[in-house]
């Protein structure tokens, strides 16, 4: 009996779903923290109008970051990964995100949120809809433009950004029902079904009914926000048929989707042209932005 598709066993799975094991260096996870960890530093002494620890709930941990490019202008909200559980990628981890857009005169949050298995799944995905849900009703003390929010999110980061995109904001927040006006997940999971026979499930701990709940490939219905799903052209083929399914399921129910795996990236490089406002990624982003 197969234990997820045609996978017969963990080990295959894992090959698919463990991005550093495919990087031949049993190392450079840890090397890619301290990298951007470099990175955020060298970005933090630029980005000197940052407000940091923005509280945007009750908990600890759910705290924000804004780096301000223009008074009234668009927001991008960027949800970081971890794969759900990883407790060392934190918001501050990932400043030199904001370099790119903030310069492209986007303004830019960056939310922290608690992990698996402190708490479940479905906290996190609350969570990243409370920040967001933060950002509109206070839109005038950012000096933000409340109609122009959009959400972007790397690996697990692409995972939440897709539940944020399908969030009833009026039924469950009594805001607009287009409060986010398009998604960017780059290398995210769609379906989360294969993470139960995968190395990660001690760390996250994921029941059935919280994988239905949160699976967004089956959680896509009518009048959606345009979606920008992004991969690493050299991610695991399941990463390029997560991403490719879960664009389909989005545009068979008639909502707008553009795809752009990237030539020479892998998993953790995927969001790496957000460093520069005249990259590819963030200038292709942007352009999306403004047509949304």
């Amino acid at each position: 009996m197969p234990l997820y598709r045609g996978f017969s066993s963990q080990e295959e799975l894992d090959l698919e779903y463990c991005p550093e094991a495919r990087l031949g260096d049993p190392n450079a996870f840890d090397k890619i923290i301290a990298q951007r960890a470099a990175l955020s530093e060298t970005a933090k002494a630029e980005l000197t109008s940052r407000r940091a620890d923005i509280h945007y709930g009750q908990t600890l941990l759910e705290r924000m970051d804004f780096y301000p490019a223009k008074p009234n202008g668009p927001v991008m909200v960027f949800i970081h990964g971890g794969y759900w559980f990883d407790a060392r990628l934190k918001k501050e981890n990932y400043i030199w995100v904001a370099k790119g857009l903030t310069d492209a005169g986007v303004n830019v949050f960056i939310i922290d949120y608690q992990v698996c298995p402190v708490v479940t799944i479905d906290e996190i995905t609350r969570q990243c809809r409370a920040a967001v849900a933060h950002i509109y009703r206070n839109a005038e003390q950012f000096e933000v433009d409340p109609n122009r929010i959009h959400v972007t999110g790397n690996s697990a980061g692409g995972h939440l950004t897709a539940m944020v995109a399908l969030t009833d904001w009026v039924g469950n927040y009594g805001l607009p029902w287009d409060t986010i006006k398009s998604g960017y997940p780059i290398s995210g999971l769609y379906d989360l079904e294969p993470f139960r026979w995968t190395w990660l499930q001690p760390k996250i701990q994921f029941t059935a009914d919280e994988i239905r709940r949160n699976s967004p490939m089956f959680l896509v219905r009518e009048n959606l926000p345009p979606l920008f799903v992004s991969w690493g052209a050299d991610e695991s083929p399941e990463f390029w048929r997560q991403s490719q399914e879960f664009g389909a399921a989005w545009t068979a129910k008639g909502n707008s989707v553009v795809f752009h795996p990237q030539d020479g990236c892998n998993h953790s490089s995927a969001i790496s042209g957000f460093s520069d406002a005249k990259s590819s990624l963030c200038s292709l982003i942007v352009e999306h932005m403004e047509r949304s």
